[in-house]
């Protein structure tokens, strides 16, 4: 009678384990723990894309993804951020950035962050003052889209 087939984790960690040595870890690793790396703040506006390996022994480099101005902040904290990834893959794994412009992606931690708590509704008096100021304006789309801004605008000031 044959053995049952071993449970797949198993089976792949040598496997694994020999890529990882020969290739390294990716930026799965790093992306993991990305938040300790750079911090909170600069973590809403990056992530690590991948690691480019140089030809031979040489160090290679890491690709990240930056929304907008925060570009500036990396490319100023690149040291200290190089010092940290080393850390994590090891010294001399990778000595340069590449900064690539772009949308990132919304992780876990960055939609908690960037979450809105709900707003509640208006006080009487702020939406008498807004009706009020709103007589003029006749019944319609364009009304009710100036409500709508209107209160937003409101709940802005007291929330």
């Amino acid at each position: 009678m044959p053995r049952p087939a071993p449970p797949a984790g198993r089976a792949l960690g040598p496997v694994l384990k020999a890529l990882e040595e020969r290739f390294g870890q990716g930026p799965g690793q790093l992306q993991l723990k990305w938040r300790e790396i750079v911090g909170e703040t600069l973590a809403r506006h990056t992530e690590p894309v991948k690691l480019i390996k140089a030809r031979g022994n040489a160090p290679g480099t890491l690709e990240l993804r930056v929304a907008g101005p925060a570009a500036a902040i990396v490319q100023h904290q690149a040291p200290d951020i190089l010092k940290k990834v080393s850390l994590i893959l090891g010294e001399g794994t990778i000595t340069r950035l590449r900064i690539i412009q772009g949308a990132v992606r919304a992780s876990p931690g960055r939609t908690q962050a960037m979450r809105r708590r709900p707003k509640g509704p208006l006080d009487a008096a702020a939406e008498q003052t807004l009706a009020e100021g709103l007589a003029e304006q006749p019944e319609g789309p364009l009304r009710e889209a100036l409500l709508r801004l209107g209160r937003e605008t409101l709940r802005g000031r007291n929330g």
